[in-house]
């Protein structure tokens, strides 16, 4: 038997790291995907390289984990890297899309390249992972969840082309659940918390975090979903919800992890 393999994007900090640290030691292998990488990081901290060597560690030589430098807007480089998963490993047992921008301020008095943005990251993405995934997963075995945000339903958020495209992630995820029924399941966790990642610590570097959550409460919630049967499909579900159904732990405080840890 080989690992189950799970695909995750927006995978160099914050809650993708933590699911690729997680899902490794979760059993799964790892198709670790961001735009960051060793050779070509951002400004912001963490590279998709560093996400795996702490899966790597996480998992152990059981697992195998790799780095993958692409922009999920690239529709070629989405197709590539299917044939490429089904190449190496021979199957996709689950897809997070995690990636996702929110531009600030706005709208009608920023480019339109802005928006354009937006809806190629946060839209486009997810449906070419969707497009060029689901249909090779091994029917029944297949899952997809879908990162949105309680922004979605917020219009005084400020933010209007994250807003759209997140309530747009959650129709299409509704969508693709119909239409994939009995196939691969599909759902979506809009989150609501507030969840701390390396991106607000380092453009925000005054702010105090402590109170925030640890993203392993993402973790918990993927690993939940991964693991229900494929009819439970089409589910948009909240950090909170997800709680009552206990399938997230209690509340957590990144100011409690320990000092010392590799996620």
């Amino acid at each position: 038997m080989t690992n189950p393999v799970a695909v995750i994007t927006g995978a160099s900090r914050g809650i993708g790291k933590q699911l690729c640290v997680d899902l490794a030691q979760a059993g799964y292998d790892i198709v670790a995907v961001a735009r960051s990488t060793a050779d070509h990081p951002s400004k912001l901290p963490g590279t998709v390289d560093e996400a795996v060597a702490l899966a790597r560690e996480a998992g152990g030589p059981a697992i195998k984990a790799v780095a993958v430098g692409l922009d999920v807007r690239d529709e070629e480089a989405v197709a590539a890297l299917a044939d490429r998963v089904y190449s190496e490993f021979g199957r996709c047992d689950l897809v997070v899309n995690n990636a996702a921008i929110a531009p600030p301020g706005p709208t009608l008095t920023a480019p339109l390249k802005r928006w354009r943005l937006a809806m190629d990251i946060n839209v486009h993405g997810p449906m070419y992972f969707m497009y060029f995934f689901c249909p090779r997963m091994t029917p029944g075995q297949g899952r997809v969840v879908n990162i949105s945000s309680s922004a979605s339903q917020a219009p005084a958020f400020g933010r209007a082309s994250y807003t759209t495209t997140k309530r747009a992630l959650e129709a299409l995820s509704e969508c693709m659940a119909f239409e994939l029924a009995g196939k691969v399941s599909v759902n979506c966790i809009r989150l609501e918390l507030s969840v701390w990642s390396e991106g607000y610590t380092s453009t925000l570097p005054d702010m105090d975090f402590s109170d925030f959550e640890d993203p392993v409460v993402m973790s918990d919630a993927v690993l939940w979903l991964a693991r229900k049967p494929v009819d439970y499909t089409g589910k948009v579900l909240t950090i909170q919800e997800m709680r009552e159904l206990g399938a997230v732990r209690g509340r957590t405080r990144i100011g409690d992890r320990p000092k010392v840890t590799g996620a």
